[in-house]
């Protein structure tokens, strides 16, 4: 079988004259035997010829079984394993490998990358939780550690790891999110902050409640997508920023369309605005603002030009996170919803800027009217189905997970039906 051992330190054959091995050229230098000859394993040196054949042995066994894993391979730090190596393999979709590269370089990297991966064990994942939970909510914990479960994944299928540090410890635990319920606003908060909205930017917010749309799918929404005739609105794209700050366009979450029904008052008020302020064109990548390098690329990556519904004041696509600090955040703060904390002083061009910095607040951003909207349907007694189907959620599951709380009378409804049907089974065993 192939392997053997190698004494560096004397000739493998002996002097014919005197019967003996004599010394190499190595003699006295480094460990003494080396393990030579497995294919696929590196060679080994050890100082004693029994280490060397008890690492003979295993390395042939775990060969044999594909299970073999050089503790040499182990030696690169996890922070360049993620950047030479797991990340560059990686072809996930911008709206993807966006956030997922903003948990790993600000999260993992800074925790945890000077460790050699074969040094990762119980002690530095337990102490790897504690300072991340320190730094980051529960929800922002919970994908991040995911992100180190499929990295250590890599690891092992690249044969740098015998196994997942993250799942073969009893004692380490991944990060819970805390369980809260989702927010809906009451009408008069909509209203309130309705109220401090130009007509402009508060369409967005009557598409956010009455569709029950994400931001991006809103700022995403074209002309051509109202049905007024079906009563329908198609939710065909959404628009996107990558890490670089360049515009795109892409599939809505989940990588498929959906339609929602139009209500007569959000189909009026569209004509309106539409009438006011006129869509214009915007042509966009699909999927990934990067230039294609081969056709197919191309071919995927073909710009879209649509007739887009929200504009800023000038005629341009909306940026999410300009329009939450100018927009949105102001006209919390003025409908009392949140307040300002501080201000932060900007120096450009000799120029002082001051901004306010608003109280953090993720539960009252645009997302909360999605909630809202789904509350309204629930709270009406529309079908749990429908309302998934309506949001775009890939199960019904998820939907009644996130929502079940704006059901409140569910419950008492199949008591009521029950408690009739057992009054009338009652009267008609009556003599």
């Amino acid at each position: 079988m192939a392997g053997y051992i190698e004494d560096r330190w004397l000739k493998k054959r002996p002097n014919t004259q005197t019967g003996k091995r004599e010394r190499t050229n190595l003699w006295g230098k480094g460990q003494r035997y080396r393990v030579k000859g497995i294919p696929g394993v590196q060679d080994r040196s050890f100082g004693t010829s029994e280490d060397a054949k008890q690492w003979l042995a295993s390395a042939k066994t775990d060969t044999i079984r594909g299970e073999f894993v050089d503790p040499r391979a182990g030696e690169i730090t996890l922070g360049e394993y993620i950047e030479s190596h797991w990340w560059p393999s990686r072809t996930d979709e911008p709206s993807t490998a966006a956030p997922m590269h903003s948990r790993v370089w600000n999260h993992i990297i800074p925790l945890m990358g000077d460790l050699p991966l074969r040094d990762i064990d119980a002690s530095a994942l337990r102490t790897f939780k504690a300072e991340l939970l320190s730094r980051v909510e529960g929800s922002t914990a919970e994908v991040t550690w995911v992100h180190l479960v499929t990295i250590f994944n890599a690891a092992l299928d690249d044969k740098r790891l015998l196994k997942n540090p993250c799942t073969a410890h009893r004692t380490v635990k991944p990060p819970k999110r805390t369980q809260r319920k989702a927010k809906a606003w009451r009408r008069s908060t909509v209203s309130a902050v309705r109220a401090q909205l130009p007509d402009r930017e508060g369409f967005a917010m009557d598409l956010g409640l009455g569709l029950g749309l994400r931001q991006g799918e809103a700022f995403g929404l074209a002309e051509a997508d109202f049905d007024f005739v079906g009563e329908t609105v198609h939710v065909r794209r959404q628009l996107r920023w990558d890490v670089k700050g360049r515009p795109y366009f892409c599939l809505p979450k989940g990588g498929k369309e959906r339609d929602v029904p139009l209500s007569p008052a959000l189909a009026h008020r569209s004509r309106e605005f539409f009438a006011r302020f006129p869509p214009a064109e915007c042509t966009l990548p699909w999927r990934n603002p990067e230039p294609p390098a081969t056709t197919l690329e191309a071919r995927q990556r073909k710009p879209v030009t649509v007739r887009l519904v929200l504009l800023t004041s000038r005629g341009n696509r909306i940026h999410f996170k300009a329009w939450n600090d100018r927009v949105w955040k102001p006209a919390l703060v003025a409908a009392g919803v949140i307040e300002v904390v501080g201000q932060k002083v900007l120096h450009q061009g000799g120029r002082e800027r001051r901004t306010p910095v608003f109280e953090s607040s993720r539960e009252d951003m645009f997302h909360v009217l999605r909630h809202t909207y789904a509350s309204v349907q629930l709270e009406a007694g529309e079908s749990i189905v429908s309302v998934a189907q309506w949001l775009g959620h890939s199960s019904a599951k998820i939907t009644l997970d996130t929502y079940a709380h704006f059901m409140p009378g569910a419950g008492r409804r199949g008591i009521a039906a029950m408690d009739s049907w057992l009054d009338q089974e009652r009267g008609a065993e009556s003599p």
